[in-house]
């Protein structure tokens, strides 16, 4: 039976819930990691973002003393047939409960989506092996590995080498914001879980993001044309480090030099505020040889997180 242990409570969270949670979550990022991998600011901002209903999207368990001991969230992708789920919790008690509720709400979003089946993906650290286990039993498969990447900066980094007919523009205006986020969406286009998002969804979301502004937001262009994007925040602040959450190049304008210019932008940037250094995620099977471009700019892996897929009818 598949049931809380006694005492315990489940919930949907509140935006005031964040420290609670992020309590929770640093005690278990830090018993798998060594350290504790979230920020007040990512929490709040997953508490509060766009389209994610807290009520139905998100659970919260106490226990007798009203201490959080497990939070699971469901989210959807643009009526996609795919749903990126995340649980935490110690106990295995609690954690196949939570399982069992995001399994569920995932369903109901790939059929509110029209789709038969939904595809499922946990991100589970490489040293969690009692995650590991549990996504494995419930029919999850390994289908990608995620490599976190730091550079760090000493000193002053000068700012990248010119490209003949290269150009950067600074998203502080819609022309630019439409340009890249169509630019995104064909430069991503079949990578590993990425769906397209429209105009108003993207924007929203880094809208409402606390770690982002638009100065954040770099458009390349090549010989007047659109080429690349890239998209840097604060998240990685804590660390004193810098953040490029997304970069693609589109595929006319690879192997030219757009994506090296646009990380040199990156790390001259950070260092100049006194970034400590910079952090990028990328996909080891990325359709672009991107982790070996990054490898090539000094950059290193510093921690391996694997996404689990599964299919559920």
């Amino acid at each position: 039976m598949n049931a809380l242990p006694a005492g315990h409570t489940a919930r949907p969270p509140r935006p005031d819930d964040a420290e609670l949670i992020l309590g929770l979550v640093h005690a278990y990022t830090t018993a798998v990691i060594g350290f504790a991998d979230y920020t007040l600011d990512d929490m709040r901002d997953e508490l509060t973002r766009p389209g994610f209903d807290l009520e139905r999207d998100a659970w919260l368990v106490l226990d007798a003393a009203g201490a959080p001991v497990g939070y699971a969230t469901a989210n959807g992708k643009s009526g996609s047939d795919e749903v990126d789920v995340d649980v935490v919790s110690a106990d295995p008690v609690i954690a196949d409960w939570l399982f069992t509720r995001v399994l569920d709400r995932a369903r109901e979003l790939g059929r509110a989506g029209g789709h038969e089946k939904v595809v499922v993906d946990q991100g589970v650290y490489r040293d969690d092996t009692a995650l590991r286990e549990r996504v494995a039993a419930l029919g999850f498969e390994a289908a990608t590995t995620f490599h976190r990447m730091r550079i760090d900066h000493v000193g002053e980094v000068p700012p990248p080498a010119p490209v003949p007919g290269l150009v950067l523009r600074q998203g502080l205006d819609e022309e630019v914001r439409r340009t890249a986020h169509e630019v995104r969406n064909a430069s991503f286009a079949g990578h590993f879980g990425f769906v397209p998002k429209t105009y108003q969804e993207w924007h929203e979301q880094l809208d409402r993001k606390s770690t982002f502004d638009w100065s954040g937001l770099w458009l390349a262009e090549l010989d007047g044309r659109p080429a690349g994007f890239m998209e840097c925040t604060d998240q990685f602040a804590d660390e004193n480090r810098g953040y490029v959450g997304h970069l693609g190049v589109l595929p006319a304008a690879r192997g030219r030099g757009v994506a090296k210019h646009l990380l040199g932008q990156a790390f001259h940037l950070d260092a100049a505020a006194g970034r400590v250094g910079t952090v990028l995620h990328v996909d080891s099977n990325n359709p672009t040889p991107a982790l070996g471009l990054y490898e090539s700019v000094g950059m290193r892996p510093v921690l391996v997180i694997d996404v689990w897929r599964g299919r559920f009818a």
